[in-house]
């Protein structure tokens, strides 16, 4: 099923996102996205990322990119590094992070696009996305 919505920028675009994922070996697994690009990772026995890592360069990425559209509209930055963390535990609700940050290390230039691009940095979002896990049969 594919889902279709309305653009910033008013036009119809397909906003339906989809990988697959094919075990490869014992604690190996392979993503596939729509474009027939191919991800291996692991558990961590060897030095492929973990899926947690994964979560965490999506996590990271999805902030920086969107900042960095939004960003160069005004200037473009002289440095712009982001770091991603967090605690995985395992409780009564199951294995899970918790204390999830993402930190944008952004330097602009001085000046006025510099000042406008600062001034977009102020406004965050922050929305709580619930995740629904489903067993097919």
């Amino acid at each position: 099923m594919s889902w279709v919505g309305l653009g910033h920028d008013g036009v119809m675009t397909d906003t339906h996102r989809s990988i697959d994922l094919e075990r490869t070996g014992p604690n190996a697994l392979r993503a596939t996205n729509a474009r027939g690009t191919t991800l291996d990772f692991g558990d961590g026995s060897t030095d492929e990322f973990t899926p947690v890592e994964l979560l965490l360069v999506a996590l990271g990425g999805c902030s920086a990119l969107t900042v960095d559209e939004i960003l160069a509209r005004r200037a473009e930055p002289d440095s712009f590094t982001v770091h991603t963390s967090g605690d995985k535990i395992r409780d009564e609700h199951g294995s899970r992070l918790v204390n999830l940050q993402v930190t944008l290390d952004i330097a602009l230039p001085e000046g006025e696009a510099g000042d406008a691009a600062r001034a977009i940095l102020d406004r965050t979002v922050e929305v709580g996305t619930p995740v629904q896990l489903t067993l097919s049969d």
